[in-house]
């Protein structure tokens, strides 16, 4: 009988795409956060992946200090892989965005594969009030923002986060970032088994089209062989869709608030286990099996949750 093939589900908690006006289940708060964590892991997330906010107005928040707040508590509650964003958000420097990884040393980090216009200003088509002063001038600002990775930044970020033993989920907007991932492979500072988040659906980037998902898989398929493990995202509406195409496809998946703040049409997710569970029966019926964060270590062939920095 043939073995049943596993999926690492990821969730992404909360992210810096969406304000909090947004949606009320958004977490912000430390507790917030942890809570939405666990809440992912229990309904079958192997992979939490955090960002912080400051809990007073929801802005992003990348001090090391925001994380703390948190990740031990989430930690002390669940077996998930924590993953710590290095993206932070598009406004803040690569040192900025870094810290949090350094000095918390998780077993994995985000890493995302290329400057890129990222446009989150098409958000302001649907939200017409806001709670705080910064959401509408911080969403209005992408029509003129470039979210700056360049080599130099992404080798800063490989090279410091290595040394602590963290690997990374290496996040891939457009065709271009699949191939400067190829670029670090054949420099030997990223290792294979890569973890390789390809992202549809942000303005500046690759669309979610069925062929869109395809191209990008084809094209990793051919820059890394067996070298990779497939995941996707989808964001807004198309998270459901572009998860069900992958899957069937070999892909693992990824979903969460910071992704798409929906449940369905016209129906905000209450909470991001909501969004877990949606996609793990989705899973479940094509035939797939849910991977354990123990698994999901594995497959990545992770250091270890004794290893990290908190």
């Amino acid at each position: 009988m043939a073995q049943v093939r596993k999926v690492i589900i990821s969730c992404a908690v909360t992210g810096s795409i969406h304000t909090p006006s947004m949606s009320p289940f958004l977490p912000v708060t430390a507790k917030e956060i942890a809570d939405a964590a666990v809440g992912a892991a229990e309904a079958g997330a192997a992979i939490v992946h955090l960002h912080a906010r400051n809990p007073q107005d929801g802005r992003p928040d990348q001090t090391p200090a925001a994380f703390r707040a948190f990740v031990g508590d989430i930690r002390a509650r669940c077996d998930a892989v924590i993953n710590i964003t290095t993206g932070g958000a598009p406004t803040m420097t690569v040192e900025e965005r870094m810290q949090p990884a350094l000095q918390l040393k998780p077993e994995v980090a985000s890493l995302n594969m290329g400057s890129m216009n990222f446009g989150l200003f098409p958000m302001l088509q649907r939200f017409k009030e806001f709670k705080h002063p910064w959401e509408r001038s911080y969403l209005e600002g992408t029509k003129d923002l470039v979210f700056k990775n360049t080599f130099a930044d992404i080798e800063f970020v490989l090279k410091e986060g290595t040394s602590n033993g963290t690997r990374f989920e290496f996040e891939c907007y457009d065709t271009a970032h699949l191939y400067n991932l190829a670029h670090f492979l054949d420099r030997k500072l990223a290792t294979p088994p890569l973890f390789v988040q390809t992202v549809f659906g942000i303005l500046g980037g690759i669309g979610t089209h069925p062929d869109d998902i395809g191209h990008l898989k084809r094209t990793a398929d051919r820059l890394f062989g067996k070298d990779y493990l497939w995941s996707v995202l989808g964001a807004g509406s198309a998270q459901m869709k572009v998860a069900s195409i992958a899957a069937s496809q070999g892909g693992n998946v990824r979903v969460g608030l910071e992704d798409s703040l929906w449940d369905g049409p016209g129906a905000l997710a209450k909470s991001n286990a909501d969004q877990v569970r949606r996609v793990r029966t989705i899973l479940e019926n094509l035939g797939l099996s849910v991977a354990t964060p123990a698994e999901a270590r594995a497959m990545l062939q992770l250091k270890g949750r004794n290893e990290v920095g908190f």
